[in-house]
């Protein structure tokens, strides 16, 4: 029997006032571990990062990344999608990349070494001119965080399997890794989250456990469902990351809001610590 994932949740980061409430509520729930996700570069400071570590220590909640936000227009479908996410739009890319090396820094203050982001629609040809100008951005920011021991996750679904392989091959480096969102390569169209392992499973450093279906038109993606009533299977995914020695993180991620939402993830949890059991406690 091998050490088994542990599962935790996603906390976001708006504003420290609610932190401490938040942080306090994984802990009566059971969570020793959670992805902090951020999207407001003016909260990366080092007077919030030092707040933040002690809340984290005091709630005895260990992050196993930072999902790292920018700012500028975002918008998720397959059509504004191509002009806004990510670094891939020329427009956004400087502006973005400081806030990845910022956002970085406000991490390795807390101590956390996996930093994750959404690259946007990477150019599925390689000849596309903006995939090189692309990948020498991706540089820029996995150069600074090599300096300073990070890695650079991309999380999944806006390209296919491929793509990402192709990209970390041209950007050259050696910390670069997967967050693999197990929904969004459904919603997205791009993948199945078993078969992608084939593509990229050794780079995968962390997991959204996120469970979704197809797209039903060209235009939106697919609709995220509550784990268990997607397209996701859970057992046959676990099976392959237990065979590519995948001990690391299960961050469930429920994009819903309100109470209805912590019910999900509880449900959730319990439902995959059933998997995690039979798979990687056999």
């Amino acid at each position: 029997m091998g050490k088994m994932p542990e599962i935790g949740t996603c906390v976001y980061l708006n504003s420290m006032e609610e932190m401490e409430g938040k942080l306090m509520t994984l802990q009566e729930n059971g969570f020793r571990t959670c992805q902090l996700l951020a999207w407001k570069p003016e909260l990366w400071t080092k007077e919030n990062a030092a707040q933040l570590k002690g809340l984290l220590e005091q709630y005895g909640v260990d992050p196993s990344a930072f999902w790292c936000g920018w700012t500028g227009p975002k918008v998720w479908d397959f059509y504004d999608g191509q002009l806004t996410l990510g670094l891939v739009p020329p427009e956004y890319r400087q502006m973005r990349v400081e806030q990845l090396c910022a956002g970085a820094d406000f991490a390795l203050w807390l101590g956390i070494t996996d930093v994750v982001t959404h690259m946007g629609f990477i150019p599925e040809n390689p000849n596309d001119p903006n995939f090189a100008g692309f990948c020498v951005a991706v540089r820029t920011v996995a150069q600074h965080l090599k300096a300073q021991g990070q890695w650079l996750l991309f999380e999944t679904g806006q390209e296919t399997p491929v793509t990402m392989l192709r990209c970390f091959e041209q950007v050259g480096c050696d910390n670069l890794g997967v967050n693999l969102d197990t929904a969004n390569v459904i919603l997205y169209g791009r993948a199945n989250p078993v078969d992608a392992l084939d593509v990229f499973g050794p780079y995968v450093r962390n997991l959204h456990a996120k469970d979704g279906l197809y797209p039903v038109n060209g235009h939106d993606l697919g609709r995220e469902v509550k784990i268990g009533e997607g397209k996701v299977d859970f057992k046959a995914l676990f099976e392959k990351l237990k065979a590519l020695g995948y001990t690391s993180h299960v961050t469930i991620e429920r994009e819903i809001e309100g109470e209805q939402q912590l019910r999900d993830i509880l449900e959730s949890r319990a439902y995959l610590q059933r998997v995690l059991d039979e798979v990687y406690g056999g």
